[in-house]
């Protein structure tokens, strides 16, 4: 069974051990807490509750919700959603980021992590679209987006730049 939680405090000891496992940069997901320890994740899990209430946010960023897709009781991804764009944003990164675990790829994660997240994309975000970026050098990735909806908007040397209709059809 599949679920989408937010990050919080009653799932520190897991929420630690996958956060600080990704590497800083994996795919284009950057992960601001690589290897971090025990002792500075309780203020780096109450930095990302802050993010998704605009609280404590770096210069430049807006709000984001920090959700883990859970597989059972197991951890299996990170999903990143902005909450709006900025113009960095537009042209960069869009509404969401993901990353899932080296050993769940290829099962279908992230295409249900990504469903999920759509859900809560369509709640939140302001836009009539739902912005993703992937690099060209990840065509999994992009896959998943087309298994939700997406279809590539533009593209660059290095990345496809996918949209997403906010609303359902």
């Amino acid at each position: 069974m599949f679920s989408l939680r937010p990050a919080n405090t009653a799932d520190i000891e897991k929420e630690y051990t996958f956060v600080r496992d990704i590497p800083a940069d994996e795919n284009g997901f950057i992960n601001d807490y690589p290897d971090i320890s025990r002792e500075d994740f309780d203020d780096a899990l109450d930095t990302l509750i802050a993010n998704s209430y605009g609280e404590r946010l770096p210069e430049g960023y807006v709000p984001a919700t920090t959700y883990f897709l859970w597989h059972d009781d197991d951890i299996v991804g990170e999903f990143q959603l902005r909450h709006h764009l900025c113009p960095s944003l537009i042209d960069g990164a869009g509404h969401i980021g993901y990353y899932i675990a080296p050993k769940y790829r290829g099962k279908g994660y992230a295409t249900e992590g990504l469903r999920l997240l759509i859900e809560e994309a369509r709640k939140t975000i302001t836009e009539d679209e739902i912005y993703l970026r992937v690099r060209k050098s990840n065509p999994a990735s992009l896959k998943v987006m087309q298994k939700n909806g997406g279809w590539v908007r533009r593209e660059d040397a290095e990345s496809y730049f996918v949209r997403i209709k906010k609303e359902q059809k």
